[in-house]
């Protein structure tokens, strides 16, 4: 999206930050070797399929609180709502982030994700984003589930360049601080 085709106001300056993360989230699904997807740092943390998945369907999960229904095709039809809908989808999104574990899945469900959240932001009007609705028992706006669905891919997005760099591995992307980067590599 260019600067020009940028919609004004916070769905702009939302758009653009999701472009960053869903650039570099993906860059960093890609980075990892195949044979790396089951690391984890530590018996008691995720592995690197388990972070990109609950990524993923913690960006459905979200969706479908701001009434855009989980896709039928990986959920099944859960008819509950309220709370129980809420533990109906945090327990087939453990069993998702359980199940999924080959790159080129774990990465197209990650990008899949990301798309929505692209289009549901897009259509989604300024007034709409001022809709109430209950969050984690909170009275709270469309608006607000928006950012912490942000900050949570950006969070993890973080987690993961720290798993990069446990493996040996530099995130896929230049550092564009020239003390920090290393001499074979161009500016940006």
């Amino acid at each position: 999206m260019t600067e020009s085709t940028r919609i004004p106001g916070l769905r702009g300056e939302f758009l653009w930050e999701l472009d960053i993360v869903t650039r570099q989230s993906l860059g960093l699904a890609d980075a990892f070797p195949a044979e790396k997807y089951d690391w984890r740092p530590d018996p008691k943390a995720r592995s690197v399929s388990e972070v990109f998945v609950h990524v993923a369907t913690g960006n459905f999960m979200l969706l479908d609180l701001v009434g855009l229904r989980v896709p039928e095709d990986l959920y099944g039809a859960i008819t509950s709502a309220g709370s129980d809908r809420f533990k109906a989808l945090m327990q087939h999104n453990d069993e998702l982030v359980a199940q999924t574990r080959d790159k080129i899945a774990v990465a197209a469900l990650l990008r899949r994700s990301l798309d929505a959240v692209n289009d549901a932001i897009t259509h989604t009007s300024d007034a709409e984003l001022e809709r109430s609705l209950f969050f984690f028992r909170e009275q709270t706006t469309l608006r607000r589930v928006y950012l912490r669905l942000l900050v949570h891919n950006h969070e993890h997005m973080g987690q993961m360049i720290a798993y990069l760099r446990a493996n040996g591995i530099n995130p896929p992307w230049l550092d564009w601080r020239p003390d920090r980067r290393g001499k074979d590599e161009p500016p940006s």
